[in-house]
């Protein structure tokens, strides 16, 4: 439990006095103060200690000396089982934070790190007023390039937007994409990238919402030495850096609206020329833009300039959020656990058809990336290679007694796979149960048509007058 101070003490364990000072650093702007470990075991004999029992957080980097980490995780639960703890590991580090969060760690940053999100993570274990258990959000993305084929989904609206964004990784023009976060514009945004012309190229990703405002526009074009405060040394700038590639500009409505000026000029001409210099440089170039805001509202509030977004929407849809398409919950949790399965350190873990039902009766503020951090959790956690709905308790204690044990009842309106009666308790129409089973292997086979006429027993030509006839959208 957080304790009633102003403020809030961490326990920094890590061996190399640069780092030391470092973190306390970072930690203090976040309203931490902090007291230093340099190894595990001096950590441990810590706790015990005055400072100690003050502790709100342990942060610890994999590399400190003493025990292993897991081991470490392990000592401090038995001594402070409330303690938070967050482990830093190295950039590909996924096997140390499995084993560390599967020992009882709180979650896990990776290096190099980025200051707001360290101070995420430690704001969010200390919390008691956000969501917990399972439910309790990861701070590090789980990246893994995804090909279209791989990207699950068989809502209409969510294969329109696949359709788009395929047609749109063959052009050449700037692609805008919506939606909330969490609903994969990323992914979608790498898959653009690996089926393009430009795929051999460099993918170069700057978001904006973790820069300073007033740094965006030196990340993007670069800056040349003394062109402001703080500018000591030149620095290339990331549209340079993607040259003959692609660059992924995350939340594009963060940008103020000088850089935006620069930017227009830049779809305009073609040509970079960086803050306090004067050589103009071709640069080709393809630019993502991502946007988790309504564009039309910040246009016109005037934070956004009209020209820039009409230029950047050559190609643009919006991905729906995750309760919008309720009915692909079950065949993408089951794609995600393959997916968390393949992971360093992890295993095979499969999912019943109750636990499918539970995850489909949530709402998913978060989207995918909050459906996949609450799997990635409780695999970690579970004891058996398969999920059941025991091992979502924080969801069923938000809905409130769980979901129904019917095989063949739908969730809220939503089925996990084919429904076939109606509330009434009369059977469906055929037209609809077939316009599901379709829709079903669609997304079961990731919208490879041929695959899906193949399994229902039927030739393609048939299988595509029946979407005609039945109204079903489809990106194949």
């Amino acid at each position: 439990m957080t304790n009633t101070r102003d403020t809030r003490m961490v326990m920094i364990v890590d061996s190399e006095p640069a780092q030391q000072r470092f973190l306390a650093a970072l930690v203090s702007r976040g309203g931490w103060r902090s007291v230093i470990a340099a190894d595990t075991d001096t950590a441990l004999a810590k706790l015990g200690t005055q400072e100690g029992m003050a502790l709100d957080a342990v942060l610890v980097d994999q590399g400190a000396p003493g025990m292993d980490i897991a081991e470490f995780v392990g000592e401090l639960r038995r001594w402070r089982p409330a303690l938070p703890l967050v482990v830093i590991t190295m950039r590909n580090g996924v096997e140390v934070a499995v084993s560390a969060m599967r020992a009882g760690a709180s979650d896990f940053v990776q290096k190099p790190i980025a200051p707001d999100r360290l101070l995420e993570a430690l704001d969010r274990v200390v919390s008691t007023s956000g969501p917990q258990g399972e439910l309790r959000p990861l701070t590090e993305k789980l990246r893994a390039p995804l090909a279209f084929e791989e990207i699950i989904g068989s809502s209409p609206n969510f294969r329109s937007a696949l359709a788009i964004a395929a047609k749109a990784a063959r052009a050449r023009v700037p692609v805008m994409i919506n939606g909330k976060p969490g609903t994969g514009k990323e992914v979608f945004a790498r898959a653009i990238h690996s089926a393009s012309p430009r795929a051999r190229g460099q993918l170069v990703m700057v978001d904006c919402s973790a820069v300073s405002p007033g740094l965006i526009g030196s990340g993007l074009f670069g800056h040349e030495r003394g062109a402001f405060p703080g500018a000591f040394d030149r620095q290339v700038g990331r549209l340079v850096q993607a040259d003959g590639g692609s660059i992924i500009i995350d939340h594009v409505e963060c940008i103020p609206l000088e850089t935006q000026a620069k930017l227009v000029e830049f779809l305009n001409s073609g040509e970079v020329q960086m803050i306090g210099g004067s050589i103009r440089q071709s640069v080709d170039v393809r630019i993502i833009a991502t946007s988790a805001s309504p564009l039309d509202k910040l246009i016109e509030a005037g934070h956004f300039r009209e020209d820039l977004f009409y230029a950047l929407s050559s190609a643009q849809f919006t991905l729906p959020s995750l309760s919008e398409r309720r009915g692909d919950v079950g065949p993408l949790a089951r794609h995600l656990l393959a997916r968390i399965g393949g992971l360093p350190g992890m295993g095979p873990i499969g999912v019943t058809d109750d636990a499918l039902r539970l995850l489909a009766a949530y709402a998913w503020p978060g989207n995918v990336r909050q459906l996949q951090d609450v799997l990635f959790r409780a695999a970690v956690n579970s004891t058996t290679d398969v999920l059941t709905s025991a091992d979502f308790r924080a969801i069923e204690a938000t809905l409130g007694g769980g979901a129904s044990n019917d095989g063949d009842v739908a969730i809220n309106g939503e089925a996990i796979g084919v429904t076939l009666y109606l509330p009434d308790g009369n059977l469906r129409p055929l037209e609809e149960i077939e316009a599901d089973v379709i829709r079903l292997a669609i997304g079961h086979y990731r919208g490879r048509m041929s695959e899906v006429a193949r399994r229902l027993g039927i030739g393609r030509s048939t299988l595509y007058r029946k979407l005609s006839d039945l109204g079903i959208d489809t990106a194949a």
